[in-house]
């Protein structure tokens, strides 16, 4: 009887077949640069990982934990898109207003393709209009790239500085707007922003991730120190969570119902989803300072977050690396 109230409770509560597992480092895999660092890429399909790294961007092998490759001569990396069907990447140089293209088998760098945006920053391929998109902090807009051909092929006005962004893969791309704490929709078929989504409980959104089964997005805010969900239909938001400071990005682990959000101060919060509409902390995992872009990996459960130590705020030379942290076992 106890047993079956038990879990009628759970039930109840949401809790039904989640059982938290505590992170934990798993280890560092040194690279070499001493220069700033961005956004990480995930090859799950190849068990690789990218990282970006000022005027490089490493490729790792996650079979061995030992550096691939290197693409190299690039300027102010911030980005990497991959598309698999073209055999190609493409790495946004904030610097120099340019998208790198490189070759996906090789890492051989093919062309670099010219901006009309400045400052493109986050850049991401989406599969349903079989785009690339590059993110420009000082034009504020999102400038599209034909995949096929290599060129800039149009671009979208958002109306304030963006951040991550994140597709549905059914035709919508939402994207942060940092200075104006908004969330913008983009209809890719008509070329433009179709909704905008004001964040009145939240100030600088920087990550964002996505539920695509429950239609839930995850914007991650650094000045409010918080984490809002929102109805991807119509930007309500149905919850918000507190997370660390210097909050940068946000990924969402279906598999293990699991958000968690890298934060510059020197942690990373894990929460928990019970059902579409109510999430807890479940834990604040210490990292370093300085440690706040991350990507996960849908194989493993791991977490992999770039940085090196700092020292009176500037960079320890000799100390980038990727952090692997992974559930207890």
């Amino acid at each position: 009887m106890k047993l079956i109230t038990f879990l009628i409770i759970a039930l109840l509560t949401g809790f039904a077949g989640y059982t938290q597992q505590t992170y934990h480092l798993v280890e560092k895999i040194n690279l070499p640069g001493d220069g700033k660092w961005d956004y990480l890429k995930m090859d799950d399909d190849n068990n690789r990982l990218f990282v970006s790294h000022f005027d490089r961007v490493h490729v790792i092998s996650l079979t061995t934990g030992k550096p691939l490759a290197e693409i190299g001569n690039l300027s102010g990396v911030h980005g990497i898109a991959l598309v698999k069907e073209e055999n190609k990447g493409y790495i946004s140089n904030g610097t120099a207003n340019s998208v790198t293209v490189f070759d996906y088998t090789t890492f051989k760098v093919l062309k670099t393709i010219p901006l009309s945006g400045k400052k493109p920053d986050c850049i991401m391929y989406d599969k349903f209009s079989g785009k690339v998109y590059a993110f420009c902090g000082n034009s504020q807009n999102a400038v599209v790239i034909d995949v096929k051909t290599d060129t800039e092929s149009g671009t979208i006005q958002l109306g304030g500085s963006p951040e991550f962004a994140v597709s549905d893969e059914k035709g919508l791309i939402y994207n942060n707007l940092e200075d104006k704490n908004e969330v913008v929709v983009i209809d890719t078929k008509a070329g433009k922003v179709i909704r905008r989504y004001a964040l009145k409980k939240g100030g600088a959104p920087t990550g964002i991730a996505i539920d695509k089964t429950n239609n839930r997005l995850f914007t991650v805010c650094s000045d409010t120190k918080n984490l809002l969900v929102l109805d991807a239909a119509n930007g309500k938001i149905v919850a918000e969570l507190p997370i660390g400071g210097r909050v940068d990005a946000v990924v969402y682990d279906k598999a293990k119902q699991l958000i968690v959000t890298s934060n510059g101060e020197g942690n990373a919060t894990f929460i928990h989803q019970k059902d579409a509409d109510h999430y807890e902390v479940v834990q604040t995992l210490q990292t370093h300072p300085g440690l706040r872009t991350l990507v996960y990996s849908k194989a493993s459960h791991n977490i992999f977050i770039s940085g090196a130590e700092l020292q009176d705020k500037q960079i320890k030379p000799g100390t980038f690396g990727v952090y692997v942290y992974g559930p207890e076992k």
